[in-house]
């Protein structure tokens, strides 16, 4: 078996029917940044993989002629990863340098993300590295307003890819479409499907940039991207819109300046996740720990999963401190801030201590069941 640099990074491909994920799918199995790729997808039926592509297909592993893979969900995604890790392993795969998993049009991909991050074995063969979300430039506005679960995927997204925008005509319809999307999600760098759409910038959204082989940070929590639309929106009075869906959604940063104890942040996560994690979509963090400052703890987690905290060798740049990047649904941000506030000790008045919160959880609103 040739040699394999475990995790293996998996990028998660998302988007509501219509959007457009075929196609986008199809133009990246030509790309060579995917050779020694396998791609995931739910059934053959729904995402015709262009036949010029298919080198031989056999037991539901569709081989590509660029050495590629493409293989369907037999029964549980879990199951699926499984088979992919026993046959790398076995030799039946030469190489397998990435994973692309292909969700249904319908489909929350928080379970898929899941699957990925709170399996106790997977979770040592794979890394999430990102998900992709594509979003029909023609009719995206209203698949938004009309269905929740496309907000949440445009949400979770590391990166934004539209497509079919050279079919719509109405260009101020899809500049609000754009605007909108940069409301949801800040964070998220927006792609054209027809004009940026290559596998290296769609897929290496993860924390290592694989260039410099170092952890990017910033890039990672999303934050240049943040303070820009921040900028652009401050002071904006713009007509937006009524979104209901929208509304529902929010994306905020949690900081704290200096080292927090371990016990502090494992406690906050431990009550966010018990009494909000349905409603927590996703988590990205980096943490000063005070017990060993000089080494940063990542974090990373999805509703109530959370992925095994990471430690980096060392600081990759000036960044210190604290930063929590949580996109939630239907979650009070203000009891969120309350909460860290009161176990990294900054309560202000009215507010409890970390002793409070230990002692008696009840206590901070939002909490009673």
């Amino acid at each position: 078996m040739a040699a394999t640099l475990y995790p293996i990074p998996v990028s998660v491909l998302t988007g509501f029917l219509g959007a457009g994920k075929t196609t986008l799918l199809n133009r990246l199995l030509r790309d060579p940044a995917l050779s020694d790729t396998a791609v995931i997808i739910n059934e053959f039926g729904d995402v015709a993989i262009d036949h010029l592509l298919v080198e031989k297909a056999s037991d539901g592993i569709i081989e590509l002629s660029d050495g590629c893979l493409c293989c369907t969900v037999r029964g549980e995604l879990v199951d699926t990863l499984a088979d992919l890790v026993d046959r790398l392993q076995t030799g039946k795969i030469e190489r397998l340098k990435r994973i692309v998993i292909e969700t249904t049009g319908l489909a929350d991909p928080a379970p898929v993300l899941q699957s990925i991050m709170g399996h106790p074995a997977l979770v040592q063969a794979f890394r999430l590295d990102g998900v992709i979300t594509a979003v029909d430039a023609v009719n995206g506005g209203a698949t938004l307003d009309a269905h929740v679960e496309a907000v949440k995927q445009a949400a979770v997204a590391d990166r934004i890819v539209l497509t079919k925008a050279d079919l719509a005509t109405d260009a101020a319809g899809l500049s609000a479409l754009r605007a909108r999307l940069r409301q949801i999600n800040p964070s998220a760098p927006m792609l054209d499907a027809g004009r940026d759409a290559t596998g290296a910038a769609l897929l290496e959204c993860g924390l290592y940039d694989p260039a410099t082989k170092t952890a990017d940070v910033r890039s990672w929590l999303g934050e240049e991207a943040t303070h820009a639309e921040h900028r652009h929106h401050h002071g904006d009075d713009h007509d937006h819109h009524d979104h209901r869906h929208d509304d529902r959604v929010k994306s905020f940063t949690l900081v704290h300046e200096g080292p927090v104890p371990y016990s502090a942040i494992e406690m906050f996560l431990d009550l966010l996740r018990s009494t909000h994690g349905e409603k927590l979509l996703r988590m990205k963090g980096i943490i000063e720990i005070a017990e060993d400052p000089s080494r940063p703890l990542v974090v990373h987690g999805v509703q109530k999963i959370l992925h095994p905290p990471a430690r980096l060798p060392a600081w990759p740049d000036q960044l210190r401190g604290t930063r929590l990047v949580l996109i939630t649904l239907d979650m009070p941000e203000d009891y969120i801030r309350r909460l860290f506030a009161a176990v990294t000790n900054q309560p202000s008045v009215d507010t409890p201590d970390r002793a409070a919160v230990v002692e008696n959880p009840l206590a901070i609103a939002g909490m009673r069941s």
